[in-house]
């Protein structure tokens, strides 16, 4: 564990941490940390942004300026003094002996135990004495502070769930290994994240009371200022942290001053209001937006020396806590568009009060929340928001195709069936892509770490116990293990030899290989159509690139399948190929089938570990050579006996069905869905059948 509390005495910042007030070119993240120092129920803050952009070092040095807290002496859950009640080390006196230390910043490891998280049963005490006793665990050691977690959107899933539930009811209780117990954990959730390795469950996201976009800065100057400094620092820890503690000090003090403020500001029926309108005009989901804004606008009002919340206090508010609750969809880019937040707030008629002075700075540095200074003649950069909301735009569509190729029935025939287009190649523009229904493969696998499908992993929940040599100690059951050997009386000390040490074997979640195999033959080339393909396609994309998975894309057309991306780790060609990609000409659907079978088998002799997940996309027509349709059924048995998990996508269309990818899936012996319902509930039950291990088979409609 790492906190900001090692030194009982420690009132200044420490040399091994980069001073706070001396990071530079990250005014909203600075601004964001200040106001939940300030009021805590805001609710924490979530950093998102590309590597190397100082999140880490802005959160690891907020610790030191904030306020010491006063606890109870002897309380292993740092419990303020009067603030006792439910408390496993209390009840506490009103007379108890209290004390002060430093603010908590606890770290959890993206790799930590469940046991380490919640707590556990005392080892020691357990086997030297016998005795049932409770560990504190790091949500104790949390309790009043800030729990820290770095690349949060990689936290296991296990892990998350405890968080949510920690941060929903403000208390940890703990029912497993003969221990009972409950405590407070009033924690402030701080996490950072590179968007491009995934994103968080839309749970734990909302948890988070603002959201910051960090991104370097682009003015050579501003980034020549941050390497001076970072060499300086990494040069001369004590004297660069000696040069900001001044700035420090006058940070401390102001943040002491808001929080002192913070309950006596006033929050007007009219600015209420305000609030209420602008969560609604950007059609946030919940009141949780409301709240929090509102809760913010406090904080900036107090920081800034108000008594009363304005509307700039309001706006600054909103630019923090709704970008993330907003996204409609899985490929929205979180931002505001400031502009119609400004006609939504309108002018502040009683005018802002005039800000506080912020104190002796070294050299004009700029303090937390000072968006429209210049630092040191310097231009400011862009805003997050501001380069976020540049991601709002809607990206370039691809053109229109010819209507002499796709006009309405140029690819149907007469009787509403489909007719082929040999030859015609156009390309279509997707349809905004969705969050689909989780797909998974059955049984539990040994893969790597991922978000899929059940594994047997090194961290997860504990489902049982082996006898291993290597893995986290099982302590019931090597309890009874040593036990059940009765070597021992009645009153004599139970002996625990290293022939009773049972392990302990968990389970979490895996990542897989999906690989898509699609049609994009005339045979798919009516435009609606393979407009809808490419958005089931594009979100079975994005699915498979948060869960971390290894993504592949084969796609066939004319007269043969082309291996378009080779499995990799990165979805972000595939997405723009997929874009890209022409559709028109004959269906080689052997062929196709026959390029997954060979890239699986080879990805299978590479990586024998990763299950795979084949997704056929189709309408099950095959035109291309001779026999096309058995040829392309031998393949699919064969697929099916080399047990390759499928799914078939149903693209066919019209008012007369040939039902031929319903047939492929049988072949496959793979679960048949028609692609209109992939984001519908009937996907569910196909996941629950796919993991039971009974595939189903025909139509799902």
């Amino acid at each position: 564990m790492r906190d900001g509390s090692n030194d009982p005495d420690h009132t200044g910042s420490r040399p091994g941490i980069f001073p706070f007030s001396a990071v530079v070119g990250s005014d909203d993240l600075a601004l964001a940390l200040v106001l939940t120092a300030v009021s805590p129920e805001v609710g924490g803050v979530l950093v998102r942004g590309e590597k190397g952009t100082a999140k880490s070092t802005m959160v690891r040095g907020l610790a030191a300026v904030l306020p010491r807290q006063a606890v109870v002496s002897g309380c292993r859950f740092g419990c303020a003094p009067g603030d006792g009640a439910g408390c496993p080390d209390g009840p506490h006196d009103v007379g108890a002996e209290a004390g002060t230390r430093a603010a908590r910043l606890v770290e959890l490891p993206i790799g930590a135990t469940e046991d380490r998280v919640v707590g556990s049963l005392d080892l020691e005490r357990a086997l030297g004495r016998g005795e049932t006793a409770y560990q504190p665990g790091l949500l104790a050691a949390a309790n009043r502070g800030i729990l820290y977690v770095d690349e949060v959107n990689l936290l296991h899933d296990h892990l998350v769930d405890l968080l949510l539930d920690a941060a929903a009811m403000g208390r940890n209780t703990v029912e497993r290994d003969g221990v009972s117990v409950s405590h407070a954990a009033r924690i402030v959730l701080v996490g950072t994240m590179n968007p491009e390795e995934g994103e968080l469950r839309p749970q734990l996201l909302d948890r988070f009371g603002l959201t910051v976009e960090v991104a370097a800065p682009r003015e050579p100057a501003l980034r020549a200022e941050v390497v001076r400094r970072r060499l300086a620092f990494d040069a001369s820890p004590g004297a660069f942290v000696a040069r900001f503690e001044d700035d420090q000090q006058a940070l401390r003090g102001r943040i002491a001053d808001a929080r002192s403020r913070v309950g006596a500001v006033t929050l007007t029926d009219e600015v209420l209001t305000k609030i209420a309108t602008v969560c609604a005009a950007f059609e946030v989901d919940g009141l949780r937006a409301d709240i929090v804004t509102a809760r913010a606008a406090v904080a900036h009002a107090a920081w800034s020396g108000r008594t009363t919340v304005t509307v700039a206090d309001v706006r600054a508010a909103a630019r923090l806590a709704l970008p993330h609750r907003r996204r409609r969809n899985p490929f929205d880019s979180p931002g505001l568009d400031e502009d119609l937040l400004d006609q939504l707030l309108g002018d502040d008629a009683p005018g802002p009060e005039p800000e506080p002075d912020p104190g002796p700075g070294d050299g004009g540095e700029p303090e937390p929340g000072d968006h429209d200074d210049a630092l040191d003649g310097e231009a400011q950069p862009s805003t997050s928001s501001e380069r976020a909301h540049a991601g709002d735009r809607e990206p370039d569509r691809q053109p229109e195709p010819q209507r002499s190729e796709l006009e309405p029935g140029h690819g149907e025939s007469s009787d509403g069936g489909e007719r082929e287009v040999p030859t015609a190649s156009a390309v279509s523009a997707a349809d905004e892509p969705y969050r689909p229904q989780l797909l998974r493969a059955k049984g539990i696998g040994q893969g790597d770490p991922g978000r899929r499908s059940a594994a047997l992993t090194s961290t997860g929940r504990r489902v049982g116990s082996t006898s291993a040599t290597t893995g986290p100690v099982h302590l019931p059951a090597t309890i009874r293990a040593a036990a059940a050997r009765g070597e021992a009386g009645p009153s004599a000390r139970l002996r625990v030899l290293p022939r009773d040490l049972r392990r302990s074997v968990l389970q979490g979640r895996e990542s897989n290989l999906v690989l898509l195999c699609v049609d994009a033959s005339g045979s798919m080339a009516a435009r609606r159509r393979m407009e809808a393909v490419k958005s089931a396609v594009l979100s079975l994309l994005l699915d498979a690139y948060q869960r971390r998975d290894k993504v592949g894309l084969v796609t066939f057309r004319g007269s043969g399948a082309e291996l378009t991306l080779p499995p990799t780790g990165s979805v972000d060609i595939a997405a723009r190929r997929l874009r890209d990609l022409p559709h028109g000409g004959r269906t080689p659907l052997a062929e196709g089938l026959g390029t997954a079978y060979d890239t699986l088998r080879v990805e299978r002799l590479r990586d024998p570990n990763r299950r795979a997940l084949l997704v056929v996309v189709t309408d099950g027509r095959a035109t291309s050579g001779t026999d096309a349709l058995g040829r392309a059924a031998r393949v699919a048995t064969q697929l099916r006996h080399e047990g390759v998990e499928s799914v078939v996508l149903d693209c066919e269309s019209g008012r007369f069905r040939m039902g031929l990818a319903a047939r492929l899936a049988e072949h496959l012996g793979a679960e048949h869905l028609p692609v209109g319902e992939l984001a519908a509930a009937a996907i569910v039950g196909a996941a629950r059948a796919t993991v039971d291990g009974r595939p189903t088979t025909g139509s799902a409609a």
